[in-house]
């Protein structure tokens, strides 16, 4: 292909920011979190927990390669609309292999991921013949090529080999960008090289997370449905609503309204862009665990309170909030102080909670997550609206 007609492949600076493409693409990752929210549930040990975050994160980076691709990429091109629909089906595979990834379906989540994030590179490799844009997309196929290696051999290894294996992979993948895909022969990737656009990008990040958001609703929808509609469920599934409602008011304010803005004002774009990847995914992994606590309220709402269930209920919030102090760090250069007293006073709760019963934790929770919304109402009537000052 020609540097012109590679050239045509771009995004243009007023073309449309999301698209139905997108959305579309989406709309697998509901599956996604909601099998992985399953697999927790149904092993809710420290072991489990760790297994659901290993599978959580090539997941989301199979999202984030996808949503940089439709960033600098014109969605309406016939070959970006096969490319982002076969990433969606490997999506899915993935998806289904996730209640057995650890054990006899282990090469068809592997399988799946290396052939999205490979078949992705080596497609721009080639596509972008002759353009500056494909260097990028050589080191990506560089490092991708390399986390291969232990994502399949993990997949033909077993039990604690697999394990091992398929951190070091995920290790491959998250810390090579995080350096900028250093390659040979082509070093590292610039912020001039990459034309970030910071309407889309906020844009995707803000309805990947009322995906996330409708995983939740679904978790908990049908937990309460099999509920019985009793009153202590009743009163659980209430909590659990507030706490969604909760969790969308706080990641909007004002973090989530200013990503754009806050890429517009960075001295270095990307390294503010891989900020977000990073801070985003500790949110979603907030709700995959929160999604847990809930059906754990409604099924058991005034039982015992067992340890795991108490790490589940006040820890989804805990890590939603650590997230989103992260989040609002690289847009404001700061974090509130209501974000991190918030933790600490969940961190300080737990003890009690194990002595309350699950719905009291969950109480405890959403209070919590009720008096930082208050404080951010509160901070928003006092001062003006502050201005984005991303960190460097």
């Amino acid at each position: 292909m020609t540097t012109s007609a590679a050239r045509e492949l771009l995004r243009r600076p007023g073309d449309p920011r999301s698209s139905f493409l997108e959305l579309f693409f989406d709309l697998v990752f509901v599956l996604a979190l909601a099998r992985l929210s399953q697999a927790l549930l149904d092993h809710l040990t420290w072991s489990g927990a760790y297994q659901t975050l290993v599978l959580l994160l090539p997941l989301w980076w199979v999202w984030s390669r996808t949503s940089g691709v439709t960033d600098r990429f014109d969605p309406q091109r016939p070959s970006i609309q096969l490319l982002v629909i076969a990433s969606m089906l490997g999506t899915l595979v993935m998806a289904a292999a996730v209640p057995e990834a650890f054990g006899e379906r282990g090469l068809a989540f592997a399988g799946a991921y290396v052939a999205i994030l490979i078949g992705q590179a080596l497609y721009f490799k080639i596509a972008l013949r002759g353009h500056e844009a494909q260097r990028t997309f050589v080191r990506l196929l560089f490092w991708s090529g390399i986390s291969a290696v232990p994502w399949i051999a993990g997949a033909l290894a077993h039990d604690t080999a697999r394990v091992a294996l398929w951190t070091l992979a995920v290790a491959v993948d998250y810390t090579a960008t995080a350096l900028r895909l250093p390659t040979p022969g082509f070093g590292r990737v610039r912020a001039a090289e990459l034309a970030i656009l910071g309407e889309h990008l906020a844009e995707r990040y803000r309805q990947f997370f009322i995906i996330a958001l409708g995983e939740l609703i679904l978790v908990t929808g049908l937990a309460f449905s099999r509920s019985g509609f009793e009153a202590d469920r009743s009163a659980a599934a209430v909590v659990s609503f507030a706490a969604i409602v909760l969790l969308w008011r706080i990641y909007i304010y004002r973090a989530g309204q200013l990503l754009a803005a806050a890429l517009a004002a960075a001295r270095d774009p990307l390294r503010v862009g891989l900020l977000a990847v990073y801070a985003h995914v500790v949110m979603v992994a907030g709700i995959v665990v929160t999604a847990v606590g809930e059906e754990v309220v409604i099924a058991h709402p005034l039982v015992h309170t067992q340890p795991s269930w108490v790490a589940v209920i006040l820890g989804g919030p805990a890590l939603f909030l650590a997230g989103r102090a992260l989040f609002e760090y690289q847009v404001f250069g700061r974090v509130s102080r209501d974000r991190t007293i918030g933790l600490l006073v969940l961190a300080a709760a737990t003890p009690a909670m194990l002595l309350a019963p699950p719905l009291v934790a969950a109480l405890a929770a959403t209070a919590v997550l009720a008096g930082i919304a208050v404080a951010d109402a509160a901070r928003a009537r006092r001062r003006p609206p502050e201005a984005p000052s991303p960190p460097g």
